[in-house]
């Protein structure tokens, strides 16, 4: 298998396209006694646009780095192409991460460097690419985000927040990808400019064969985006014999699901959420 140009294993045959680019086997995440995430059994498809929901602390972020190697779980194996994440040695785990391209929550900017600076950033971490092919690729990605030019003189703070997002998107493509992991993209954005960034997204598909990690709270980015949605839910909140995941399905299904916890999710409906945190505050 190739790792951005590198083979962990001499006599490693290229990957059957049909195999699961991403596999989660059996994958329980504790951080001291806490039970963040519990036998957890995905797999995503090359070219899949899978949106990760649910609410704050059930274990969406932590999948999520989970699956880039990140955090090493507990228990269970984390799979890209066929290979275990951990039991790659330091140098090919480093690899196997050029394969993969963050779009941070905040966009993650470096405050002190120029918007250049930044998206060229992970060019220069690499040291084989000359000063010209670098400007090439920095404007190039801008213009597909829709900024302009003049935009890469100036620094972090000098740009809206729907900026910053379309910067930090034009960062995690300059090594052109396998797979693109956003985290939150349209948090703190208006409704236009989230939808500004959802199409970007779709754009981003349309034009580079990437395959999509989107975990949102976000339902217009799940349903816009997504051809397959995975909802978790807090460990703690289930019955021992029940899954982690209570969806995993198209967004189309969403609103029909079986599940009323699934239901009242899409719908931004407290439910009986009320009355569990009045039980929990002994109110």
């Amino acid at each position: 298998m190739s790792l951005a140009g590198e083979t962990i294993e001499d006599d490693a045959e290229i990957s059957d396209l049909d195999q699961p680019l991403i596999e989660a086997r059996n994958v329980s995440v504790q951080f001291d006694s806490q039970n963040i995430l519990s036998n957890i059994n995905v797999t995503i498809q090359r070219g899949q646009t899978v949106a990760v929901i649910g609410e704050s602390g059930c274990g969406k972020t932590v999948f999520m780095k989970t699956l880039i190697g990140l955090i090493c779980p507990t228990a269970g194996h984390i799979l890209l192409d066929g290979f275990d994440l951990n039991a790659m040695d330091q140098e090919q785990i480093t690899l196997a991460r050029r394969r993969f391209g963050f779009v941070f929550q905040n966009a993650a900017l470096f405050d002190s460097m120029s918007i250049f600076d930044n998206v060229a950033f992970p060019l220069r971490q690499i040291k084989k690419i000359s000063d010209q092919e670098i400007s090439e690729r920095v404007f190039q990605h801008l213009a597909e985000v829709g900024l302009p030019k003049n935009v890469t003189r100036k620094r972090p703070a000098e740009l809206s927040g729907g900026m910053r997002k379309r910067v930090g998107l034009a960062r995690a493509l300059i090594l052109n990808p396998e797979v693109l992991v956003y985290d939150e993209p349209t948090t703190g954005l208006d409704p236009i400019m989230s939808d500004v960034i959802n199409e970007l997204i779709l754009e981003t598909r349309r034009r580079y064969p990437v395959t999509s990690v989107v975990v949102t709270h976000d339902m217009r980015t799940a349903r816009k985006v997504a051809d397959r949605v995975l909802m978790f839910y807090p460990r703690t909140r289930l019955l021992d014999e029940e899954t982690q995941i209570l969806f995993d399905g198209s967004p189309s299904d969403l609103e029909n699901s079986e599940d009323r916890r699934v239901r009242q999710f899409v719908r931004g409906e407290a439910g009986e959420r009320l009355n569990e945190l009045a039980q929990q505050a002994d109110f």
